[in-house]
């Protein structure tokens, strides 16, 4: 695949409404392909006043939709099938609007196939339970009751996975789904909406700007939004007017702890891959910060340097290529603003790469835990590389963000290993590996990062109410 075959999948529109792919009445913008800077067209975005008619579609299917478990296990089942078979264009796409590498792009496509098979196996298997009260007097029962119509609001990082993450569980549990992906990556989640093949109005797309996604926390029965502290602040607060439910994924400073027990070669090289290669360093729950004991700092550093030295950066469509670009201009711009204003040891990187879009992957030593570097989330692929001599100080260090979305943890010390974990402020904790996040396992923030979850039953459970059922038997 390449870009200009790609460019004959793009959507005719920012909009999937009324089961068709539609333009959108909010204001005109012009996109482009961040791999090359070529145009991709001007689209209109989607208007607030869109937002309504979504919301009366999503409604008149839903208490159908909701009453028919086994038509939701059939139809997500259905749906993942249906994904995995478009998985190249999805992908493709996805390329196309944000510069991730397509190998990348097709995993996190498939990935997101995943979330939509285990939710199905689920979707008829959702109950309540008979509480203990009084037997033979009284049958007291809960069921477990949709919210009714779910906003869901998502970046424009990995844009297909983070849809599935909200879609997948709603739709399990018998809810409607209007979703807004970010302004600067919207047509992959209105091709998924289109691949899913679902009733008319049950999953509408609005690729607009922030006045849809205020719209549509002003009307729906629940809000499950992904995105950064600002934004998630505003929507956690105008849904609490409202005491809508909200479930909020917000940003991260993860910190990766490197004890001197562990294999610096393989760990300063996983350092470098999973911290500033990766998706450009574009992941929220990516280990962006990296703390080494002091023994092993110096060989920790030469892996991770050297891995850097081999990353191939330039075109997200050659299957060779290991990093792309950042998603547009100005965040490459703002990225290498922070790098240039950083008064941290620059080891590797920190320039711009092939295009006015890449940033290179960039690695600073011996950097202040206070400093901005530590305690920002840049969001582009800076790794911070801090040393520490105990325990005790890894993970003072660790926790002393406003964050705890994430923590990583390498040691061979199987007793390190837990008692570390258990101290990380951080609501998802990995040891010796990186999670793809897996659907069967729940994933969410503690402190800024949000609250709630996505994944596993708990992450179901965020798209249910409960209701008590009291009945006198005598």
């Amino acid at each position: 695949m390449t870009a200009d075959a790609a460019r004959a999948l793009l959507p005719a529109g920012t909009c999937f409404l009324g089961g068709s792919v539609t333009a959108g009445t909010g204001n005109a913008r012009s996109y482009v392909h961040p791999g090359d800077g070529s145009a991709l067209g001007e689209f209109r975005l989607a208007g607030a006043d869109q937002v309504e008619p979504a919301i009366a579609a999503a409604r008149k299917v839903q208490p159908s939709w909701a009453k028919n478990p086994a038509w939701r296990r059939d139809a997500l089942f259905a749906a993942a099938a249906a994904i995995r078979a478009d998985a190249d264009a999805l992908a493709s796409v996805v390329t196309l609007e944000m510069g991730m590498p397509i190998r990348a792009a097709k995993a996190g496509v498939l990935q997101a196939a995943e979330w939509f098979a285990y939710y199905a196996g689920w979707a008829d298997k959702v109950g309540g339970e008979v509480a203990p009260v009084a037997p033979g007097d009284v049958l007291d029962y809960t069921s477990a009751v949709p919210h009714g119509v779910v906003g869901a609001i998502i970046p424009w990082n990995g844009p297909v996975m983070a849809a599935a993450l909200k879609l997948a569980p709603a739709l399990a549990t018998g809810n409607a789904v209007v979703l807004k992906p970010s302004d600067l990556a919207p047509f992959s989640c209105i091709r998924l909406a289109d691949t899913l093949g679902l009733p008319e109005g049950l999953v509408s797309v609005l690729g607009g700007a922030g006045d849809v996604g205020a719209a549509l926390v002003e009307q729906v029965d629940m809000v499950s939004f992904t995105g950064g502290e600002n934004a998630g602040r505003a929507v956690g607060t105008a849904a609490a007017a409202r005491f809508v439910p909200c479930v909020l994924e917000l940003g991260g400073k993860s910190a990766s702890l490197v004890f001197d027990d562990a294999d610096p070669v393989r760990v300063g090289k996983l350092a470098a891959l999973l911290g500033a290669v990766q998706n450009s360093g574009q992941g929220c729950f990516l280990p962006t910060r990296l703390l080494v004991q002091r023994g092993v700092a110096d060989a920790v550093l030469e892996a991770a340097t050297a891995q850097l030295a081999k990353v191939r950066l330039g075109d997200p469509f050659d299957l060779t290529t290991s990093m792309g670009p950042v998603v547009d201009v100005a965040a490459a711009d703002r990225i290498l603003g922070v790098i240039a204003a950083a008064s941290a040891r620059l080891v590797a990187g920190g320039g711009r790469g092939p295009g006015p879009a890449y940033v290179e992957p960039t690695l600073f030593a011996d950097v202040d835990p206070a400093s901005s570097l530590a305690q920002e989330e840049i969001f582009g692929p800076v790794l911070a590389v801090t040393t520490f001599d105990t325990e005790d100080e890894a993970v003072e260090i660790a926790n002393g963000t406003r964050y705890g979305l994430a923590g990583y943890v390498w040691t061979n010390d199987l007793a390190r290993a837990h008692r570390v974990a258990d101290r990380l402020e951080a609501g998802y904790v990995c040891v010796n590996s990186l999670a793809g996040l897996p659907p069967s396992a729940p994933f969410g923030g503690w402190k800024a990062s949000g609250r709630g979850n996505e994944g596993g039953r708990e992450g179901m459970r965020e798209f249910l109410r409960t209701k008590n059922v009291h009945v006198g038997l005598t």
